[in-house]
C-alpha cells in the first residue's frame, strides 16, 4: 500500500481531515532516522506522531513483538493501545502493566502481538520469564521517558534495553524541554524534533491569580467553580490527601466532582477518568499523575490548588487546557501575588471572584457499571443494542461507553437511568445475566 493510500486510510479511521504538522515531520523523521528526540505538549498528538510511522516498519511475516513502546503509568500505556486500535493496522497489540493480571498477559504473549506497550516494571518482569522473545525487536520507543525517570524506572529500564540487542531505530518522546537522556539508552547522534512552546507565553493560554488563604481556599475553589456554568475543570492538588478532602467538600455542596491518584485501586482509577470523560463529574481533583499521559478530554480551566515546586511541572498541568487550537484558563490560588513563586510572571492579573454565584449545572449524564467486558466477548455494539431494545433507551439517551477486560462502563442520561436498571433488570445479553447498576 503506497504511503498516500495508507495515509487517508488511517485518516479516515481515526475520524479527522490531516495529520498536522509536528505529526508529519515526525513520520518522516522517524522512518529516515534510527535516533529520534520528539519534544511536544500534552494534547499537541504527540502519541499519533510516533504511532503512524510505526506501521511502515513492521513485517507481517514476523509472528513475534517487533516494536517495543516503555511508558511510565499504565493509564499512558492504555490510551496508546486505543490510539493503535483505532488505526486499524491489523497488526495485534498487547499491553502489561502493574495491577493487571500476569497469567492473562502471559496467556496474551503466547501469541505474540507484533507491537507491546508496558510499564518498565512490569516488562521487565516479563522478560525474566522469558514471557516473549525479543530477538525481533527492531523498534524502542520510550514515551514520557523523563517521568519514567522521575519515577526511578532507571534500572528496569536500562535491563530492558541491554536486553534489546537487534535494536535498528529508538524513539524517545517528552514532553519536557531539554530533558537529559541517560546514558544507559546509548544515543550516539540523535535528530531532535522540539515544539515545546513556553505556556506562559502561550496566547491561547490566560493565566490569573485568585485571591485566597488556607482558612478559605476550599470555599474560594467552590466559588470559583460556580463561575464554570457547565465547563469542565482539572484541580491540582500536591497531595493525595488533600485532593480526597476538597473533592469532599465540593460534594458536599451539591457539585458532581470526583478524585484520582496513584493509590487509588486500579478500578477505582479507571471510574474516575471515566466518568469525567464521558461527562457524569465535569471536576476532576487530581494529584500531578494527571498532568500528562492520561486520556482525558480537552478542558477550559485548570485550578491550582496547590502550586508545584517545580516550571516543568507547571508547565505540564497547564498543558490540559489551551492545547492544539482551544482556548483555556489557569487559575493559581494565592494569598497576594507577591506570593507566587519565582517561575509565575508577577504580572499576571488577577481573577475577581463576584460576590454572589449559583452553584455549577449538573452533568446530563450518569455512568452505569457492567459485570462483563471483553473476556466475555462483550462489545461496544452489544450493549447499544441491549439497552436500546431491553432498556428502551433512545440513542441520544446513551453517552460514551468504555470495554475493559472483566467489566464496562456507560453513560445514560439523568432522566434514564432509573427505569434502564428496571427494564434490564431480569433480561440477558448474549444469553447471560449481567449485574448492572449506577457505578460509584
Amino acid at each position: 500500500m503506497s504511503n498516500l493510500i495508507q495515509e487517508k486510510v488511517l485518516l479516515s479511521n481515526l475520524g479527522i481531515e490531516a495529520f498536522n504538522e509536528m505529526q508529519t515531520k515526525s513520520f518522516l523523521t522517524i522512518q529516515d532516522q534510527n535516533e529520534v528526540v520528539l519534544l511536544a505538549p500534552t494534547g499537541s498528538g504527540k502519541t499519533l506522531a510516533f504511532l503512524w510511522p510505526i506501521i511502515s516498519q513492521l513485517n507481517p511475516e514476523i509472528k513475534q513483538v517487533q516494536c517495543l513502546i516503555l511508558t511510565p503509568t499504565r493509564e499512558l500505556a492504555l490510551q496508546i493501545e486505543q490510539v493503535w486500535k483505532k488505526l486499524g493496522t491489523g497488526y495485534k497489540v498487547n499491553v502489561c502493566y502493574g495491577g493487571h493480571s500476569m497469567q492473562t498477559e502471559i496467556q496474551n504473549l503466547t501469541a505474540p502481538p507484533a507491537l507491546l506497550i508496558g510499564t518498565p516494571g512490569r516488562i521487565e518482569d516479563h522478560l525474566v520469564r522469558d514471557s516473549f522473545r525479543t530477538q525481533d525487536i527492531k523498534l524502542l520507543i520510550l514515551d514520557e521517558f523523563d517521568k519514567s525517570l522521575q519515577l526511578g524506572f532507571h534500572e528496569q529500564m536500562a535491563t530492558i534495553i541491554q536486553r534489546l540487542s537487534h535494536l535498528k531505530k529508538k524513539v524517545l518522546v517528552s514532553a519536557t524541554p531539554c530533558p537529559d537522556v541517560p546514558d544507559f539508552v546509548k544515543l550516539k547522534h540523535p535528530v531532535t524534533l522540539d515544539y515545546i512552546v513556553n505556556d506562559q507565553h502561550n496566547h491561547k493560554l490566560q493565566l490569573h491569580w485568585v485571591r485566597s488563604t488556607d482558612s478559605n481556599r476550599n470555599k474560594i475553589v467552590v466559588q470559583l467553580l460556580s463561575t464554570f456554568k457547565d465547563e469542565t475543570a482539572l484541580i491540582f492538588c500536591n497531595q493525595r490527601e488533600t485532593a480526597e478532602s476538597l473533592c469532599n467538600y465540593i460534594l458536599s455542596h451539591n457539585i458532581a466532582a470526583t478524585f484520582y491518584h496513584g493509590k487509588l485501586e486500579q478500578e477505582d482509577r479507571e471510574l474516575a477518568l471515566i466518568r469525567f470523560r464521558n461527562g457524569s463529574v465535569h471536576f476532576l481533583i487530581s494529584t500531578d499523575l494527571a498532568s500528562r499521559g492520561l486520556d482525558i478530554p480537552e478542558m477550559k480551566h485548570v485550578i491550582h490548588y496547590d502550586l508545584p515546586g517545580k516550571l516543568d511541572e507547571f508547565t505540564h498541568r497547564n498543558g490540559r487546557t489551551a492545547r492544539m487550537y482551544e482556548s483555556g484558563s489557569v487559575y493559581v490560588l494565592a494569598s497576594h501575588v507577591d506570593h507566587l513563586p519565582k517561575y509565575i510572571d508577577p504580572n499576571i492579573p488577577e481573577f475577581v471572584l463576584p460576590t454572589v454565584t449559583s452553584i455549577p449545572l449538573a452533568p446530563q449524564f450518569t455512568t452505569v457499571y457492567i459485570s462483563g467486558g471483553k473476556k466475555d466477548k462483550i462489545n461496544k455494539v452489544d450493549i447499544v443494542g441491549f439497552f436500546l431494545q431491553k432498556g428502551k433507551l433512545a440513542k441520544e439517551d446513551l453517552g460514551l461507553i468504555d470495554i475493559k477486560d472483566h467489566y464496562s462502563f456507560a453513560a445514560i442520561k439523568n432522566n434514564k437511568v432509573n427505569s434502564l436498571l428496571k427494564n434490564v433488570y431480569e433480561e440477558k445479553m448474549k444469553g447471560k445475566k449481567y449485574r448492572i447498576q449506577i457505578a460509584k
